[in-house]
């Protein structure tokens, strides 16, 4: 839940006191050796770490990890002001001013007297009207329609948003249906391409396909980044689940068949429709269970095991960790401490079958046993001892 009693200038404030100390004489070495070359790296890392937190919050995962994200990126923005204002170039308080007016200034129809918009396109237009009287009352030019996309933006999500920024002024295809038929003709260019073996054709072509991909992808509304990172991960969840099935078996990975390694493939599949499918929806914050174990090795190998086969996400975690996420709840053994003894914790299943399922799983995994089964619910104890129950209906 959020804390309503914070005080969101006092705590900015706060940080920017903290930021100020760090790179003060007497503060933190590493703080004071930075600049602005150096803290590039940290930058996108902790951008692509918002983005990863985004993606785990659409499957039902934390809001409170989120937060968390969003602070290390926000510590960014403030490190950068301070060496701005080391420097006597700007402060934060110039930042957050210089993009309050802009804000200001580019909603005439909320903040001044501008006419009454009539929906979000309506609102775009204006927006590249305004911005484009602002560049050139700035630089004596009204530069072009398409700039403002980083060149360094990933090439999927650039070539989307130049596309929509290219529509702002009419240059657009009619329909969805002529987008489709233009992607259809640029694969029949990338086929002929590949039959004649030409390498720097097959690159030209494929560019073409991939850029009317992300038309495509703008049109349906379907970021096309935000696609491939979700079918990424679809990927190397399935992939895990082949691995862990093939340990399992005693099937050295690498002698499987590509057959063998199908079935597992499908099963995977078959699990995922099982599941609740991804929404955008608000959903409660993930708990966070720490429990202390006696052999971690031997509990991470058992719920690697079983984690992907349950549809879990197996989350990377420091040595002293194993971390696992089912969307409403985050598991995290650690070897520090007391190990925990006498809990009886209770999971959702997604449905009976998985339940039914899960016995023969267990069979397959060493160092798992089975306390009790029957219709819609199971017990089991894994390596560390902890009773696990699964059950469709937790109470």
């Amino acid at each position: 839940m959020a804390d309503t009693t914070l005080n969101p200038g006092a705590e900015l404030e706060r940080l920017v006191d903290i930021m100020r100390k760090l790179r003060a004489e007497g503060g933190c070495p590493w703080d004071r050796e930075q600049d602005l070359r150096s803290l590039r790296p940290y930058l996108l890392e902790e951008a692509f770490e918002v983005l990863e937190e985004m993606d785990r919050v659409a499957y039902g995962g934390s809001w409170r990890t989120f937060c968390e994200e969003l602070g290390d990126l926000l510590f960014q923005i403030v490190f950068h002001a301070q060496l701005a204002s080391e420097l006597g170039e700007f402060s934060l308080a110039d930042v957050a001013k210089a993009i309050g007016d802009k804000l200001v200034s580019r909603h005439p129809h909320v903040f001044g007297d501008g006419q009454r918009m009539e929906g979000a396109e309506q609102v775009l237009d204006n927006w590249a009207k305004l911005k484009a009287a602002e560049k050139k009352r700035k630089t004596g030019r009204e530069g072009s329609v398409l700039d403002g996309v980083p060149v360094a933006a990933p090439a999927l999500m650039r070539a989307e948003r130049l596309t929509e920024k290219a529509s702002r002024i009419g240059f657009d295809w009619p329909d969805v249906a002529s987008v489709r038929a233009k992607l259809t003709e640029e694969l029949g260019e990338l086929d002929e391409a590949i039959a004649a073996n030409d390498r720097d054709a097959i690159e030209h072509e494929l560019g073409d396909v991939l850029f009317s991909l992300a038309n495509l992808a703008r049109f349906v509304g379907a970021p096309a980044e935000d696609a491939l990172r979700m079918a990424i991960r679809r990927f190397t969840a399935r992939f895990q689940h082949i691995e862990s099935a093939l340990r399992a078996e005693g099937v050295a990975l690498g002698d499987a068949t590509l057959e063998h390694m199908e079935r597992h493939w499908q099963e995977a599949k078959a699990r995922e429709k099982a599941l609740p499918s991804p929404t955008w929806v608000p959903r409660a914050p993930v708990t966070t269970l720490r429990l202390g174990v006696a052999d971690l090795p031997a509990q991470r190998a058992f719920w690697d095991a079983l984690a992907p086969r349950l549809g879990w996400i197996t989350r990377r975690a420091p040595a002293d960790q194993a971390l696992y996420e089912d969307g409403g709840i985050l598991i995290a053994f650690e070897a520090a401490g007391t190990p925990t003894t006498g809990l009886r914790l209770a999971l959702t299943a997604p449905s009976p079958a998985a339940v039914e399922r899960l016995p023969g799983i267990l069979a397959e995994i060493p160092g798992s046993r089975l306390i009790q089964h029957q219709a819609g619910r199971l017990t089991f104890q894994d390596p560390a001892g902890l009773v696990w129950e699964y059950t469709t209906s937790v109470e």
